[in-house]
């Protein structure tokens, strides 16, 4: 691997019909906001190989949008990706390492908050990048790392979707 891609899911509904959290859909600001990401991402040349999704909707959905901007990323939808925490994440990240050049996880907060925070700081980032990340990690936020899960990585970008012409979310 020789870049991770860590992305919250978009804004997605606040109840599925069938009530529970697993199922709940993308909001149509979210879908939006998906499929914007992943033009900014395809933008500044960044094609992931593997997708790494959590199995839930929203963040199947989510993926489906910024794939469409990729023609040869490969999708897995992993259960244990659902609410994962941090470690769990890595641990995923880890048992592909070796099958793609780009990995993208698509997932669920505070997971996905504390992993982009926690590299970000080892990553160097400027006290303003750290305080910015921080202090939120709203739907859609896409954070990218230099990283071959070794070495110490390195923050390219952090990109909100609000500050890429998107409406953005919690």
């Amino acid at each position: 691997m020789e870049r991770l891609i860590l992305m919250r899911h978009g804004k997605a509904e606040r109840h599925a019909q069938s009530g529970g959290d697993f199922e709940r859909a993308l909001a149509e600001s979210g879908r939006a906001d998906a499929s914007l990401m992943g033009r900014v991402l395809a933008g500044l040349a960044y094609e992931p190989d593997l997708f790494l999704v959590s199995s839930a909707r929203r963040t199947r959905e989510t993926a489906e949008q910024v794939a469409a901007h990729f023609s040869k990323a490969r999708v897995e939808h992993l259960r244990d990706l659902y609410h994962a925490d941090p470690e769990e994440i890595l641990q995923a990240v880890e048992d592909a390492v070796d099958a793609a050049g780009t990995v993208m996880v698509v997932g669920h907060n505070p997971g996905m908050h504390e992993l982009a925070l926690r590299l970000a700081v080892q990553a160097g980032a400027s006290p303003i990048q750290s305080n910015k990340l921080r202090s939120r990690f709203p739907t859609a936020t896409v954070v990218v790392l230099a990283w071959d899960g070794t070495q110490t990585p390195r923050l390219e970008h952090l990109l909100y979707v609000n500050e890429n012409g998107g409406m953005g979310g919690e």
